[in-house]
């Protein structure tokens, strides 16, 4: 495919209604509904879900995502939802140049996988940084093709091993602690209403505390 990942998507999802489904990614709802709230960074956020989740949940939350379309669906879907501008703040931007004016308490960057060149290892490298002191960084992808998928079509993408997005971070062992890095699979239904499983590649990991602090929960 031609053109830049962000001309991609935004004409994806200016032709369509609405892509996805509003409703919030399961790993990122296991790994944050056990967290206190605090601040969190949704990176490519899409139309939202996971983003008005964490919002609802007492976060204060600032999502990114590479069309504009898709951060005024997520804008019209938080009023709709009654929830107050200072809880969630959204922007369309460039995610492999944009910078947070501040560190979270939890980076989450669910299935940033694109079919057009994405520069996504140096995105989750940037991610990094991002990150307060004691904070996490969730990473969730495709790690394989939906089971009812052509086989053709499943060799033709590139699906990340949990181990390689765990590398591909350039982590110092001395200041992050790895939590999760694994594969999850989760029961679906296909396209034609028949029972089918996704796989997820999960990485989890957490940026050491300042020296004398306490961790968060």
């Amino acid at each position: 495919m031609s053109g830049s990942a962000a001309e991609f998507w935004e004409a994806r999802y200016a032709d369509a209604d609405r892509i996805w489904s509003g409703h919030v990614n399961g790993v990122l709802a296991d790994v944050a509904g056990s967290l206190a709230p605090g601040s969190a960074l949704d990176l490519g956020c899409g139309e939202g879900g996971d983003a008005l989740w964490l919002a609802q949940q007492g976060w204060t939350v600032t999502g990114v995502d590479l069309s504009p379309t898709a951060i005024e669906r997520a804008r019209a879907a938080a009023a709709a939802a009654g929830i107050p501008p200072a809880s969630l703040r959204l922007e369309a931007a460039d995610l492999a140049a944009w910078s947070p004016p501040e560190a979270y308490d939890l980076v989450s960057a669910s299935f940033l996988q694109s079919p057009v060149l994405l520069p996504r290892e140096e995105i989750l490298r940037r991610a990094t940084g991002f990150v307060a002191p004691g904070g996490r960084l969730l990473v969730v992808a495709h790690a394989g093709a939906p089971s009812w998928a052509d086989p053709d079509i499943a060799h033709s993408h590139d699906f990340p091993a949990p181990a390689l997005d765990l590398a591909a971070l350039e982590l110092d062992p001395a200041q992050w602690e790895t939590l999760l890095c694994e594969t999850r699979e989760r029961a679906v239904r296909a396209p034609d209403g028949s029972p089918g499983t996704l796989a997820d590649s999960v990485v989890l990991v957490r940026r050491a505390p300042v020296s004398g602090a306490a961790r968060p929960r």
